[in-house]
């Protein structure tokens, strides 16, 4: 670690201290706000002995700003870890320092120490950069409605496996709606008749004990999320179509309203706005296939019921 000599800085400059975050180390680098000059560098392991050097070595800049790149990525740890103890954090993508190194070196040479100022600078020059809160309900609804869908996904492949052991056990297999009382009810009536019998009536055992647990698992993750949907007092779980679960999605990847400056921005991020079709004849329009598509799909769920019930 290289410090600069007091006659770089003055105490009261403003520093910015920019981040270039890898896997297993962090390198950053201090930048006069003012000169654009690059005071210091140090590089750390991503470790919590490793975090508080940077720290201490960051504070003998008074007026420090953190710039970090990728904060919601690679940096995302160290990022929280910094706001957590009162530092200001600003996330910078990674398209802008790709753009100052290109524009201010040539030929896109990289380095950690070449990022790292990169990315400070374009914090500071560009204003690409946004200031990083700290992690609230919204994550935390993001996390229960990305393990609601691991879930989900594995009781669709349990419930598929079940209906097929079903199917070669009994005449005719069973419902295609059925709960997992109805399916060791049903169970209960095989007399297996042979080795492979036996193997499948085990087989499908085991698959309704394990359908159980995901019915009980999706339950809890359910009042989790209604607990937290209400404690945000959002007005959605008021409108109509909307559940707690629901609500959760749309928080969860929505975040705050006043991120769309428009309706239209909304429209384009969830896919919902309509593409037009260049022709002769006159201008037609198709269904985007980009955006947020879990999103999208949301949006439709809510809308399906309306359209069911007026028929437009």
């Amino acid at each position: 670690m290289s410090l600069p000599s007091p006659a770089c800085w003055e105490p009261t400059a403003v520093i910015l201290l920019g981040v270039d975050p890898h896997k297993s180390t962090h390198t950053a680098a201090a930048v006069a706000a003012d000169t654009q000059q690059q005071l210091s560098s140090v590089t750390i392991r991503a470790s919590l002995p490793e975090y508080r050097r940077l720290l201490r070595w960051a504070r003998q800049w008074p007026q420090r700003t953190w710039a970090v790149e990728n904060a919601n990525g690679l940096g995302r740890h160290l990022v929280q870890w910094l706001i957590i103890r009162g530092e200001r954090v600003i996330g910078v993508p990674a398209t802008a320092t790709n753009r100052v190194r290109e524009f201010s070196r040539g030929g896109g040479r990289k380095n950690d120490q070449i990022d790292a100022a990169a990315a400070a600078t374009v914090a500071h020059l560009h204003g690409d950069g946004r200031q990083v809160k700290a992690e609230d309900h919204t994550t935390a609804l993001a996390l229960l409605d990305e393990r609601r869908v691991t879930l989900t996904q594995a009781r669709v492949r349990a419930v598929n496996q079940l209906h097929a052991l079903l199917r070669d056990l009994l005449p005719g297999g069973a419902l295609d709606q059925m709960s997992a009382d109805q399916a060791a009810a049903l169970l209960r009536t095989v007399r297996p008749a042979g080795p492979v019998e036996k193997v499948r009536k085990n087989l499908a055992r085991d698959l309704v004990a394990e359908v159980c647990g995901l019915d009980k698992q999706l339950t809890a993750n359910a009042t989790q999320l209604e607990e937290l949907v209400a404690a945000a007092d959002s007005t959605l779980i008021r409108t109509p179509g909307i559940g707690s679960i629901l609500a959760a999605r749309l928080i969860a990847r929505v975040g705050r309203a006043s991120r769309f400056p428009t309706a239209a921005a909304f429209a384009n991020y969830t896919g919902t706005a309509p593409v037009e079709i260049a022709s002769a004849d006159k201008a037609r329009h198709r269904l985007s296939r980009s955006g947020d598509r879990q999103l999208n799909s949301v949006l439709h769920t809510i809308e399906g019921p309306r359209v069911y019930r007026t028929g437009f």
